[in-house]
């Protein structure tokens, strides 16, 4: 028996909006999914999470040549993706790179002169580390050097930095300190520059920090230097202001004061900074 007309429109309106509940139900559901797994992103993002991974450029004291290395390698072990490249000079070089725009991300000086020179440029910076300096001699101390004032003798020729340098500025002050007047056969651009030439036989003898000399047992003997009459090195790091990379730098200079970069930094020698 077929039904009128209105009847059938009604029955097939009735049907059509019964299937319609469910789709829509299945799609607020979807919109639902959607929007929770969105909030999760959002929230992920901004829960203070490790930074990003990033191409660092770090200047760096040339006393920390050595030991940087190692560093680097822990801290890109530890941060998969991060790469970190160093570039050492003397910390007056470092600075004038600074000055003149070189791209770079955080800087590490050898005393903490330069780095206040520096404070339109950097971020607030934190001591790292701390060294002394002992005088470097040919292998075997061939002069039997024993203390500062035996640099003073003509017949043994010494080598320090230039006084613009950190080392060499220390090395003076200590000089002074004593009155003890020597006349170097060559001032050099940084500490690496000055052991080399005790290392090569070209100066009996030189003042370097105590971690440079250690590296090179094999090669010069160390004389120490009394507490009372040495200067203490400070090895301030900081962020520099023309970085790209703002968030992985902090992340890179707050790491070096932390437990394991001052397991790497004091195993190689250098003090606590504190």
């Amino acid at each position: 028996m077929s039904l009128p007309v209105n009847r059938r429109s009604a029955v097939a309106a009735a049907f059509a909006a019964a299937l319609l509940v469910p789709a829509l139900s299945a799609c607020g559901s979807s919109d639902q999914k959607a929007g929770d797994a969105g909030s999760g992103a959002s929230a992920s993002a901004s829960s203070g999470a490790a930074p990003k991974a990033a191409n660092l450029t770090v200047l760096a004291a040339s006393s920390l040549t050595d030991v940087f290395k190692t560093a680097g390698a822990a801290y890109e072990k530890a941060h998969p993706g991060t790469k970190i490249t160093f570039s050492f000079a003397g910390s007056q070089e470092l600075a004038a790179q600074v000055k003149q725009g070189s791209p770079a991300d955080a800087l590490v000086t050898a005393d903490t002169k330069t780095m206040d020179g520096l404070k339109g440029e950097t971020g607030e910076p934190a001591v790292i580390a701390k060294n002394r300096l002992v005088i470097a001699t040919g292998k075997g101390n061939p002069f039997k050097i024993a203390a500062l004032k035996d640099l003073a003798d003509s017949k043994i020729k010494v080598v320090l930095a230039a006084p613009e340098v950190p080392v060499g500025r220390y090395s003076k002050q200590i000089l002074d300190a004593q009155k003890i007047e020597v006349k170097p056969v060559s001032q050099e651009p940084n500490v690496r520059a000055v052991l080399s030439k005790v290392e090569l036989g070209e100066a009996d003898a030189g003042l370097v920090y105590k971690t440079d000399s250690a590296k090179s047992a094999d090669k010069v003997a160390t004389v120490e230097i009394p507490d009372e009459q040495n200067a203490v090195a400070s090895y301030p790091a900081a962020t520099l202001k023309q970085s790209k990379n703002t968030e992985a730098a902090a992340a890179f200079v707050a790491w070096l004061s932390s437990p394991e970069a001052q397991k790497i930094l004091q195993e190689a020698g250098f003090q606590k900074a504190a």
